[in-house]
């Protein structure tokens, strides 16, 4: 079988961008951090890739839609090139998926403190809105808008 025949059954970087549902640019650049590798190349440099790449292109998408940065992804598909058992990559996921989690519980913790701010940043303008007249707080509603423009 020659060369020219295995690039038959290989997809082009195009045809694989477009199956996979992403573009040239990301491939690129997966390729240059390591996360996905062309099966070949071209003597004119260009890159083809197995159908099996699309599987392991949707595995990167749906670790980044659940957080993981594109570093801990690569480590963790490493994981399974080296050679290393299957169990050591599932460990590593579930171990990665974990920290997102605790992450995500900080965030949703310091979300749920900055809402009890506006919460009372709002009470204290609908208590002031009863006891001043409309020029009074048509004034506080300026400093208002003047202290969110500088502090946010």
């Amino acid at each position: 079988m020659t060369e020219e025949d295995d690039e038959k059954k290989l997809l082009k970087i195009g045809d694989f961008a477009q199956r996979a549902g992403t573009n040239l640019r990301t491939l690129r650049y997966y390729e240059e951090i390591g996360i996905l590798r062309p099966a070949s190349r071209s003597k004119g440099g260009f890159r083809y890739y197995r159908e099996s790449d699309v599987n392991r292109l949707r595995l990167v998408q749906t670790m980044q839609d659940l957080g993981l940065s594109l570093e801990r992804i690569g480590e963790l598909i490493n994981t399974r090139d080296r050679g290393l058992p299957h169990a050591e990559f599932v460990k590593g996921v579930r171990q990665a998926l974990l920290e997102e989690d605790r992450l995500l519980e900080e965030r949703l913790r310091a979300v749920e403190v900055q809402r009890q701010h506006v919460a009372e940043a709002l009470a204290k303008l609908q208590e002031l809105s009863t006891t001043m007249d409309s020029a009074e707080v048509q004034q506080a509603s300026q400093h208002i808008e003047a202290w969110v423009q500088e502090h946010c």
